[in-house]
Parts: C-alpha cells; structure tokens; sequence
C-alpha cells in the first residue's frame, strides 16, 4: 500500500549539511507516522528521528536533536531530513519508513531501499 523512496543523499565535507527526502506512494499517506533510521556498515540500525501523521510532534534521540530536523509535507507525500553540522560518523545509509510510530524499528512497516550519506573529514 505504501512505497517509499529516498533521495538526496551523498558525500559532503564536514560540517556541511545535507537534506533527504522521503517520497510516498500510496493513498493514506498522511495517516501514517514516519521516522528516519540509519545503519553505518559495522553497527546497528539506529533510530534518527521521527515525526507523527499531523506533522505536529517531532522527536530526536539526544545526539541528534540539536543538528538534524526532520519535516513533513502532505500535500507532496513527501518527508524531509535536515541534516546541519554533519560529523563523519554520520556516515551511514539512511532509511525513511512509516507506519504507527515510535523510536523503534518494530513501530514501522513500511521501508525504502535507504540513501547513502557520506561524510568526509
């Protein structure tokens, strides 16, 4: 029901930033809470940020709160990740998913493919 493809990732220098998209598919996809997640090749798939259906409650882990900022745009089915102040262990593939919420892999059912993130130093 829902397709999720991710965009804008790359390699940048850091401290430059960076802002991904998130595109939907799928008729109800404003009902639906999103959240980023990302996974570096030697660790675990960690949560990024999420943000519920109204787009009116956002929430971050502590180390991310204060560069990243994630958004949501209905209209277009589209949700974005803002990404300031990037550290090279930032680096990762980064993935949106959707579904019921949380900060948990498990609140999300539907993933896109991810988008790698590349930070230099």
């Amino acid at each position: 029901q829902v397709q999720l493809v991710e965009s804008g990732g790359g390699l940048v220098q850091a401290g430059g930033s960076l802002r991904l998209s998130c595109a939907a598919s799928g008729r109800t996809f404003s009902r639906y809470s999103m959240g980023w997640f990302r996974q570096a090749p030697v660790k675990e798939r960690e949560f990024v940020a999420g943000i519920s259906w109204s787009g009116r409650t956002t929430y971050y882990t502590d180390s991310e709160k204060a560069r990243f900022t994630i958004s949501r745009d209905n209209a277009k089915n589209t949700v974005y990740l803002q990404m300031n102040s990037l550290k090279p262990e930032d680096t990762a593939v980064y993935y949106c998913a959707a579904g019921s919420g949380g900060d948990s892999a498990v609140g999300y059912n539907y993933w896109g493919q991810g988008t790698q993130v590349t930070v230099s130093s």
